[in-house]
């Protein structure tokens, strides 16, 4: 059992680290960001310095949470136009059965 124990680690391991070697190689396939794309990013970029900028402390909490959500809003919008690390739903499956047959 003990020897089974260390082998689904190890083929764990492997499966988490994989999506990561991908990943780094797609990073030479990325594709080129349009004009209006760049001028996005660039928008979003003088915003975000502008949020950073600001003093958070003089506003109320409604105030600051709206911020926070346009900050989610905007990284999430960015993320969306570049290439991103995926994780498929059968290997989330995968690693809830393992976390619940190890334990």
């Amino acid at each position: 059992m003990k020897k089974i124990a260390i082998f689904l680690s190890v083929m764990f391991m492997f499966a988490a680290t994989a999506p990561v070697a991908m990943a780094k190689e797609s990073k030479k396939d990325k594709k080129e960001l349009t004009v209006e794309e760049k001028a996005r990013v660039a928008e979003i970029e003088i915003r975000v310095a502008e949020i950073k900028s600001m003093d958070l402390s003089d506003l109320s909490s409604e105030e600051r949470s709206n911020v926070k959500e346009e900050l989610r809003e905007m990284k999430k919008e960015v993320k969306d136009l570049g290439n991103g690390v995926y994780i498929s739903v059968g290997a989330i499956i995968i690693i809830l059965l393992l976390i619940i047959l190890l334990t």
